[in-house]
Order: structure tokens, then sequence, then C-alpha cells
């Protein structure tokens, strides 16, 4: 396939824990051209260091965790409401716990 300069774009939903799959099961360094490679059958060797998969999906799930939190944030802001402090301070306990069975493995 010839290197033709890339015009066309195609958007693609997905949810977090899909995303967080895709990223899991990524061999390249971006998952755009993986995506790419995989999805013409081109799929070519590229070197990346892999990270440890335990870490992968823990950041992961941190990851939601701050979304959920960014999330409930922008909500109460744009909306005039009010933020609900202890969910929020659910999600960040969430991540701690996460964080710190993390580094109680290692």
């Amino acid at each position: 396939m010839t290197k033709d300069k890339r015009t066309k774009t195609i958007k693609v939903r997905v949810s977090d824990d899909e995303h967080a799959a895709l990223l899991a099961r990524c061999t390249y360094a971006e998952l755009a051209p993986w995506l790419r490679d995989l999805a013409l059958g081109e799929r070519k060797k590229r070197e990346r260091n892999i990270a440890d998969p335990d870490l992968l999906r823990l950041l992961s799930a941190a990851g939601n965790n701050l979304n959920q939190i960014a999330r409930a944030i922008n909500v109460a802001r744009l909306s005039g409401g009010v933020i609900d402090s202890i969910v929020l301070l659910d999600e960040l306990q969430k991540i701690e716990q996460l964080l710190g069975g993390f580094r109680s493995d290692n």
C-alpha cells in the first residue's frame, strides 16, 4: 500500500472499558496506526515497550474514576447545581484503594 496522504476520518465510539481493552492489546506506540494496520491486514512488527498488564488495568481503572469525577464536576458547574461531595470522595477513595493495592503487590 502506498503512503498516500490520509484525508479521510473514520470516527468510532467506544466505552471507557473498550478503550482500555484496545490500549492493552495495542502493540504499537499509538492506537490509530495499530487499528489501521489491523483492519487492513498489514500488521507489521513495531518495537514498543510493553508495560505490565496489571499496571495498565490499574491505571485504566483509576483513569475511569477520574473521568467520572470530572464529569460530575462539569455537570454540576454547567447546571448551576451543587457537587455531591460524598460521591466525589467515594470515587477518590476507590482510586486510592486501587493504587494502594498495586503498591502492596509490588
